[in-house]
């Protein structure tokens, strides 16, 4: 599982857009907004990342 920061994401919308831009290349995701972090399950850490620039919401990979 990879755990992402997304400090730009702030509302269901945001959420929302976060989800479908990782759907396709993960297995699972998981958006907690109050902390403004995703947690993925079967996605390459950079495919994600990649995948959440391309759709606006830059991410950095959490320890």
């Amino acid at each position: 599982m990879i755990r992402l920061s997304v400090p730009v994401m702030n509302c269901g919308h945001c959420k929302a857009s976060v989800e479908a831009a990782l759907k396709p290349i993960a297995q699972s995701v998981v958006v907690d907004l109050a902390l403004r972090e995703v947690t993925v399950a079967g996605a390459d850490a950079g495919a994600a990342v990649a995948a959440l620039d391309e759709a606006g919401f830059p991410a950095t990979v959490l320890a």
